[in-house]
């Protein structure tokens, strides 16, 4: 009788993390209590600024730093009690470029495939080559390899033992448009295929389009966990942009006392709170001070207005 797959791919709970005083040094608490849950089958993003406990957090899913304190379960294997169930449910593909020099993508993926101890006849390393568009560099040392090919490398070594989640820890950091394109691709393929993927990126327009949903990681604290489109709807904040029939010189008086400015473009956009301000109650301040409208929108905040304001 097989076990029923867990309603959670991620399930941390209380996790704290404090890294030793060097030297004459502080003790540095990398993580302060980091409760998440990773929905099994979504795209997840796990975002939050540099030195907030991420790579930490990840690190521990990797079974490569040791947690203080709390539990984890990945795909509802315990890390500290199945540790060897837990490592070969999850694939990590780390920031850094740590590639042998010496090998050729075959043979990495090869010796790969072997710590996890995938039988010959199971391993796929050619499939997973071709699916990330580096068969024809099969036999190429891995130090004749671009850039973005080592990126691409790292995924393949992440995918040898067919882990349900993958974690992807800046995975396009310093690649090309047109490779980033095509990882993206091949992500969601694994996604439509039933993978769990998890992402940190510094590109929120990336994870804003991506995840279905995000958490947020600040000074070692989740400060927000939330399907996107929720996390958007954290700011009571929206913005009237109005193209006028004839070029402004200043701002309107009749907006005195609102977040209004001219942009560059000649547009008059006046940001306000849907809680304070009606729409209709704006173009009547537009029609009071004699503005002529050739076109206008409205537009909503931001992954990126949302995550300024949630760690500044």
């Amino acid at each position: 009788m097989t076990s029923p797959l867990p309603d959670f791919a991620i399930d941390a709970h209380g996790v704290r993390k404090t890294y030793r005083a060097q030297g004459k040094g502080l003790a540095k608490e990398a993580l302060k209590g980091i409760d998440l849950k990773v929905p099994r089958g979504s795209i997840f993003g796990l975002l939050g600024p540099n030195g907030a406990g991420k790579s930490t957090f990840i690190n521990i899913l990797a079974g490569m730093v040791v947690k203080g304190a709390g539990t984890v379960r990945v795909w509802g294997n315990d890390i500290d009690s199945h540790p060897r169930e837990a490592k070969a449910a999850i694939g990590v593909v780390p920031q850094e470029l740590n590639i042998d020099a010496f090998f050729t993508p075959f043979e990495a993926l090869e010796l790969q495939a072997g710590y996890y101890g995938v039988p010959k006849s199971e391993r796929r390393s050619e499939e997973i080559l071709a699916a990330v568009g580096l068969l024809d560099k099969r036999d190429a040392y891995a130090r004749t390899l671009s850039g973005g090919m080592k990126r691409r490398l790292l995924v393949a070594k992440a995918l040898v033992h067919a882990p349900p989640v993958l974690v992807l820890d800046e995975p396009t950091a310093g690649v090309d448009v047109e490779l980033r394109r095509q990882l993206w691709d091949y992500v969601r393929s694994l996604h439509a295929a039933g993978t769990t993927i998890v992402l940190t990126t510094h590109y929120l327009e990336e994870a804003q389009e991506l995840c279905d949903t995000i958490a947020i990681i600040d000074h070692g604290r989740v400060v927000a966990s939330e399907p996107t489109p929720v996390l958007l709807r954290r700011l009571d904040r929206k913005t009237l942009v109005i193209h006028p029939a004839a070029v402004l010189d200043t701002v309107p008086s009749a907006f005195s006392g609102l977040d209004a400015r001219l942009r560059p473009d000649g547009a008059l956009a006046i940001s306000y709170r849907t809680g304070d301000h009606a729409i209709e109650d704006l173009l009547g301040r537009v029609r009071e001070a004699g503005v002529g409208i050739r076109d206008l929108a409205t537009e909503e905040p931001d992954l990126e207005d949302v995550f300024v304001s949630l760690t500044s």
